[in-house]
């Protein structure tokens, strides 16, 4: 395209209907020859957008928790999340998606996520889709259905990963295996070619025999049993639970209308 470089084709995956990268920068890459981005980010905030929209919920990412998140908000006519550890009664909502469960639905809530709104800032004019575990399965079927998944129609499916604290990427076994589910789930003849960062992970996630314990046990498991947060780890686990696809319309995350085709 105009005005890329070499080195944009090269870490672009052209030619394969499924693609697979890393974070912001790699949303960003892949954005640009992509029709349809969909973000990965299983603790917690895809998780979390599953959750809120299965409630009637419309979601909007937002890069930062901060004061200029409440603006935000405001200017939008919605509630907005606060840390884990920041919820009280008279705001219960935060990122943690067992207790966006047990909140009272509202229609509009601003969701702050530092990594998940910011890949889905990156995909420009693409379809936005947020998948975890919970959806994996329907959003693959979704995304057939509306013609994604091809050579002409490539879908770029991005493991979120955490932060180190010098602020640098690190990759996540959750995000991995989330991404893996939703790959495998589009591995079906008349879709594809999965490049072959994609074939990796949709490979890594059919060799797991327990993808349940093992994001369990993965150190971001772990880092949110031992701050008191087993309750997240357990909701974003559920397998296939989930039926509803959110995607990013007008700045909000919406279930999509249910498809006429098979």
């Amino acid at each position: 395209m105009a005005g890329s470089s070499p080195m944009d084709d090269w870490f672009a995956q052209h030619g394969s209907g499924a693609r697979f990268d890393w974070g912001p920068v790699g949303a960003q890459r892949l954005a640009r020859d992509a029709a349809c981005l969909v973000v990965v980010d299983v603790l917690s905030f895809t998780t979390s957008v599953t959750v809120a929209v299965e409630r009637g919920t419309r979601v909007f990412p937002y890069a930062w928790r901060d004061g200029s998140a409440a603006a935000f908000a405001e200017e939008r006519g919605a509630r907005v999340a606060v840390g884990r550890r920041a919820a009280t009664p008279q705001s219960p909502w935060s990122l943690s998606p067992a207790a966006l469960r047990s909140a009272p639905a509202v229609p509009r809530l601003v969701l702050p996520s530092p990594n998940g709104s910011s890949i889905a800032a990156a995909a420009g004019g693409s379809t936005v889709v947020a998948a975890c575990l919970r959806n994996a399965t329907a959003v693959a079927h979704w995304l057939a259905r509306h013609g994604y998944g091809t050579p002409d129609r490539p879908v770029a499916v991005i493991a979120s990963g955490e932060r180190w604290p010098d602020g640098s990427l690190r990759p996540a076994l959750e995000d991995l295996l989330g991404a893996g589910a939703v790959l495998a789930a589009l591995r079906k003849p008349g879709r594809g070619p999965l490049s072959p960062e994609a074939a990796a992970a949709a490979d890594c996630f059919a060799a797991t025999p327990d993808a349940v314990t093992a994001v369990t046990d993965s150190a971001s498991g772990r880092e949110l049993t031992a701050g008191g947060f087993a309750c997240d780890v357990a909701v974003a686990t559920e397998p296939d639970v989930c039926d509803v696809v959110p995607v990013l319309v007008d700045g909000a995350f919406t279930a999509a209308e249910p498809s006429s085709s098979a």
